[in-house]
């Protein structure tokens, strides 16, 4: 930290590399277990100095007919070429509102550009540079073990008062689920608002995929006690609870959970705190509950944005989330001191996957006239996951 005539300044510190860096940056594959480690055609080198050049001419020439979204826990080469910046859902909705753009290249993971197949024309195409580009979160729900649990709730007599609520980072089938089961999507923004819903209709909620949302927005916004939460593991016979403690939970969570958020302890927040006296303790709701409950400020991917933009100058920060965007905002406010919260290197791994080396294929190929890496989702499936959308859309305050 640095200090100009009373004024804090602060240059952005990297993390320490872990022994598993190369991984958590996207580097390396197994092309015998990942899906789309390999791409038809030539796949530019990461190390030519052409790239940035490509991929502008690429997006030139497509002109009007591409529409590229990136999400803020992109790489910055990836986001320099995007025409929006946001969460999931928000670049979900920007896509849904160009319906005259013919290609929609989605910089981000597979759910998200599920998520824009659903809300977008027949006419338009959805692209995802890497297909290798998943969400471990989004992986954790199976729609076959969702079925088995709501199978066991049935049999227990009491999916009738259980109203399902998915997490948007989950796949298209997850939703589709829920859309059929009457439930509704909710975001790190408005879960609150869509669990107020579901308990207008139901006296129980199924909560998927993330663990940590769930008991956060319940305990921490609701008034709901730890007790009133119990944690369903698919990999267990009935979730690994009995039929008396599922027929008391009011909230029963799914074991599922970020990665990158996940990896947020206790220690790490104590740490900080004894390291920069006065630090702001700045966390996502995805990360654990007790983390949640040592931090001085929770909120989404966009709060957190909107946070750091209006703090005071001089004043210093500990953030809990993905690395990507904790230094593009250090690098956006030098006024400011901002640091990640953990120690090591925190990388969305899969999200990283999305390289410029990638994007440079990707649009390459569609001014050749070939479209690669569609994502598609079903007709049946996007149907019941639109009313789970629409019944998030519909909510007060929306």
């Amino acid at each position: 930290m640095l200090w100009d005539h009373g004024v804090v300044t602060s240059t952005w510190v990297e993390p320490s590399n872990t022994a598993t860096a190369l991984l958590l940056l996207g580097r390396g594959s197994d092309p015998a277990t990942e899906r789309g480690v390999e791409c038809p055609g030539d796949l530019p080198a990461p190390s030519d100095p052409d790239l940035v050049a490509r991929a502008a001419a690429a997006k030139a020439a497509l002109g009007d007919r591409v529409f590229v979204l990136g999400h803020h826990y992109q790489r910055d080469e990836v986001i320099q070429f995007a025409d929006v910046t946001g969460d999931s859902f928000k670049l979900a909705r920007e896509a849904a509102a160009r319906p005259d753009a013919e290609y929609i290249v989605f910089c981000g993971v597979h759910f998200m550009a599920e998520s824009a197949d659903i809300l977008t024309s027949d006419a338009q195409k959805v692209i995802l540079p890497d297909l290798a580009a998943g969400c471990s979160m989004a992986d954790m729900a199976v729609l076959s073990q969702v079925e088995t649990a709501w199978d066991v709730l049935t049999e227990l007599g009491i999916a009738a008062d259980t109203v399902p609520v998915t997490y948007m980072n989950s796949s298209a089938d997850i939703k589709g689920f829920v859309g059929r089961n009457g439930g509704v999507v909710c975001t790190s923004s408005n879960a609150k608002r869509a669990l107020d819903w579901a308990y207008e209709q139901g006296s129980k909620v199924l909560f998927l995929p993330d663990q940590h949302l769930g008991r956060n927005t319940a305990v921490l916004e609701m008034g709901f006690s730890l007790d009133d939460c119990v944690l369903y593991d698919p990999h267990k016979p009935n979730g690994g609870l009995t039929p008396g403690q599922l027929r008391d939970a009011r909230m029963i969570l799914w074991r599922g959970h970020c990665s990158v958020h996940g990896r947020f302890t206790l220690d790490s927040v104590d740490d900080v705190r004894q390291r920069v006296p006065g630090v702001n303790v700045l966390v996502h709701p995805e990360c654990r509950h007790e983390v949640v409950n040592a931090a001085d400020l929770v909120g989404s991917t966009e709060y957190i944005i909107r946070t750091i933009e209006a703090a005071p100058a001089g004043s210093a920060w500990a953030v809990g989330t993905e690395l990507n965007l904790v230094r593009r905002l250090a690098l956006a406010h030098p006024d400011k001191q901002i640091m990640f919260l953990d120690k090591a290197v925190c990388y969305c791994s899969t999200m990283n996957r999305i390289d410029l080396p990638h994007l440079v294929w990707a649009l390459e190929e569609l001014v050749a006239g070939r479209v690669v890496n569609q994502i598609t989702v079903d007709a049946d499936t996007a149907h019941h996951a639109r009313v789970a959308l629409d019944q998030m859309l519909a909510l007060p305050g929306a």
